[in-house]
């Protein structure tokens, strides 16, 4: 528990809590929702909304239409964060490491005043970043391989938190019937995974292996992902794949990761994305098994998934084609695999972690 007189904490994202999707908004909504002993005070945007915007706390309305990331909101948020950092307890920040941080965290105690502060490291876009950038309070990563780099970047005394899967929303489910599908979800980003897991795909079906690949890829702002996604079609048809989909966004994840049987995650390089991400929570909560590239961030996942090189397309299409072909082992990885969700990315486990460390700071 908190002290006994609710604290006030901001909330500060670098877009609207009700705006565009993004790990640090995801995490800023999860800790909001889980500590309900806090008054928190969030960003909003104005005059549109999401249809179901966060129900507590105080929303700061923020001029936006698209809830995205672009500089005028990150601006926005900044001076707003510096006008509401004096009325509040404590700042909490969610922020990926990106080229704006270094200055960012070296005009702090301008911005932030003199309020104790968490940051919680939602991504690094390249280490360099690191060696300009300074702590801006008590850190959180989100992985053991994130907090050794940025202890070794003399962030001092960070903690780990991992984000957290409601398990409720997200049951584990039987093994779906019928023909199989495989399933990508990510961006249309350099490195991100989808070319190796096409490649992959083609592997596995010289292999033997016999399903539909489902590739879920979203567009980053400015990109045009019409031409994006019908790249991807044609370098699936050169690889003699004949049952392939390309979408967008996905509205409904769960209703897709019900009827998936695996999900192939091999990006060379997260790029700033989240350690843990979301969509590989969800897969393994449901009990879908997840086959990833063996990057330091997902060495946290352990023995509840497959790995393979990063990059390597032809041992992760071995993965899928040994995987397809070998229930049993399907059944030991999907438990495993939501035993982890279970034991280390429950709600209960973050709330605690995090009402800890308000504690301490605001003790």
């Amino acid at each position: 528990m908190l002290p006994r007189e609710r604290p006030r904490v901001l909330l500060l994202t670098s877009c609207p809590l009700d705006g565009a999707e993004g790990s640090d908004v995801r995490l800023a909504s999860d800790v909001l929702e889980a500590l309900p002993d806090v008054d928190f005070v969030w960003f909003a945007q104005w005059p549109d909304h999401r249809p179901h915007p966060p129900r507590r706390g105080r929303p700061v309305r923020m001029l936006t239409r698209s809830g995205a990331q672009h500089v005028p909101h990150r601006v926005q948020a900044a001076l707003a964060g510096a006008v509401f950092a004096r009325r509040v307890d404590l700042v909490h920040v969610f922020l990926t490491v990106g080229r704006a941080f270094p200055l960012f965290s070296r005009l702090r105690p301008l911005l932030l005043g003199g309020r104790p502060v968490v940051h919680t490291v939602t991504g690094v876009m390249d280490p360099r970043f690191l060696a300009r950038a300074r702590p801006l309070g008590a850190t959180v990563a989100l992985s053991e391989s994130m907090a050794r780099r940025l202890r070794a970047a003399d962030f001092g005394d960070v903690r780990v938190v991992p984000p957290m899967i409601d398990l409720d929303a997200w049951p584990y489910l039987p093994r779906p019937k019928g023909y199989p599908v495989v399933l990508f979800a990510g961006y249309h980003d350099a490195r991100g995974g989808a070319e190796t897991v096409i490649d992959a795909a083609a592997e596995a079906w010289r292999e033997g292996a016999r399903f539909r690949l489902v590739l879920a890829v979203r567009g980053r702002p400015g990109q045009r992902t019409a031409l994006l996604d019908e790249a991807l079609r044609e370098r699936a048809g050169a690889a003699g794949l004949p049952d392939v989909e390309v979408r967008g966004h996905v509205e409904d994840m769960r209703d897709l990761i019900a009827s998936v049987h695996v999900l192939l995650y091999p990006p060379d390089s997260l790029g700033g994305k989240a350690d843990i991400p979301l969509t590989v929570l969800q897969s393994l909560a449901s009990g879908r098994p997840a086959i990833l590239s063996d990057l330091p961030q997902f060495a946290d996942f352990g023995h509840a998934v497959l790995r393979a090189p990063a990059g390597d397309a032809r041992r992760t299409g071995q993965q899928l084609a040994w995987l397809l072909d070998q229930p049993r082992s399907w059944d030991v990885l999907a438990e495993r695999g939501r035993s982890l969700a279970e034991d280390h990315f429950g709600p209960e486990r973050f709330a605690a972690r995090y009402a800890a460390l308000y504690r301490e700071l605001l003790a």
